[in-house]
């Protein structure tokens, strides 16, 4: 095990000062970090991607130029094919969905600029503290019936629309409806809902309560409409959900771990002043839809103490460790590399002294012995086969 220092984002979503689970960790595995409570902290990054790349602690050497150089330690790997990072979050994120791998390559080919590398993107989530997000269409009839319920949502699809079409095709001409519409007529829309929902009091998480939060983090954007069509998830510290590529999401609030495939590629419909490539957008996305339920990621356990986060992907999974005092726990090597971050508590992992807030790279085929000292919570990231 090789200990790790790491990158942080200070994006202007991200939770502030000693809120932030991304800064208190930062504490420990950033060199050089202070913190300030003026100053959003909403992600860690820990991997070998350009925009944040980790050094090894010892020396400083570039963890890419590290791997480059010792080529054992990434197995069966040819490079580290998963991005492991920790998100704090207190202003929702962009409404965006990520292409699949084909998509990706025509998209970067076509628009480098905008579309900076050829991968795919599919995303993992695994809550740390309750984490609100958005995932996925809802139910047709759901979003039907808000149409009734909101006279200006309604308002944006032609009366016939739901005529003599099946429940995927509707979904989608909806949807693309939504997005092409003029934005003077949004904006009149969303002024008109926000006004009629703003002096009443809204059960807490309720879509109208949802509703006045976004628009007041994003006024007379876009992406207050798109509520209407996603579902709306909670999850409680240990759920998880996998994000498939051509699926739109978003994060609304919490700390979370999250690992995805090493790649760039957002394509974005709201809440943001960034971008909005509707036509690449309307075009991508599946139109699949479910319950906010279908979307979580069962676990599996593994060994005595260990929770298994497998998604339908090769690139990488997560294994959740937590021990109690005067505990212990065995987890053998597999075939590629690991990222692990301690999340809680301290103890030994083969014998080297850890504690919150470390990063360590693990080789490929080197087991983990893992003891106590007090509470320990461990996440680790691999793309090897336990």
């Amino acid at each position: 095990m090789i200990e790790l220092t790491c990158a942080v984002q200070t994006y202007e979503w991200g939770k502030h000062g000693k809120n932030s689970k991304v800064a208190e960790y930062a504490k420990t595995c950033c060199k050089d970090f202070e913190l300030s409570d003026s100053k959003p902290y909403a992600e860690l990054w820990m991997g070998d991607h350009p925009n944040g790349p980790c050094f090894i602690k010892s020396d400083s050497c570039p963890l890419s130029v590290y791997l480059k150089k010792n080529k054992k330690v990434l197995g069966a790997f040819e490079s580290l094919p998963f991005l492991f990072k920790v998100l704090s979050i207190e202003k929702a994120l962009s409404i965006q969905a990520h292409p699949d791998k084909k998509l990706a390559a025509e998209l970067h080919e076509k628009f480098p600029n905008v579309y900076k590398d050829a991968n795919h993107k599919p995303e993992m989530t695994l809550a740390l503290t309750e984490f609100e997000a958005l995932c996925g269409f809802r139910d047709i009839k759901e979003i039907i019936k808000f149409t009734d319920t909101f006279e200006e949502f309604g308002a944006l699809f032609d009366a016939g629309i739901q005529e003599k079409k099946r429940d995927r095709e509707l979904l989608k001409e909806m949807f693309t409806t939504l997005m092409k519409t003029d934005n003077r007529k949004i904006v009149a829309l969303l002024q008109s809902l926000n006004k009629r929902l703003e002096n009443k009091k809204h059960k807490k998480r309720s879509i109208e309560e949802l509703f006045q939060r976004i628009y007041n983090q994003f006024p007379d954007d876009i992406g207050c409409f798109c509520l209407f069509f996603l579902n709306y998830v909670i999850l409680k510290p240990g759920d998880a959900m996998f994000l498939k590529a051509n699926e739109p999401h978003a994060y609304i609030s919490g700390d979370c771990v999250e690992c995805m495939a090493s790649s760039d590629n957002v394509v974005r419909a709201g809440l943001t002043p960034k971008l909005k490539d509707v036509e690449v957008l309307t075009k991508m996305l599946t139109y699949e839809y479910g319950s906010a339920e279908s979307k979580l990621l069962k676990e599996e356990k593994i060994g005595m103490h260990s929770l298994l986060y497998d998604p339908p992907i090769d690139e990488f999974s997560v294994v959740a460790v937590k021990l109690k005092e005067n505990e212990r726990e065995e987890l053998k090597g597999v075939d590629g590399p690991s990222i692990l971050i301690v999340t809680e508590g301290e103890g030994q992992i083969n014998d080297v002294e850890v504690k919150s807030g470390q990063v360590f790279l693990n080789s490929a085929g080197n087991a983990l012995t893992i003891q106590t000292i007090s509470n320990i919570a461990i996440f680790i990231a691999t793309c090897g086969d336990f």
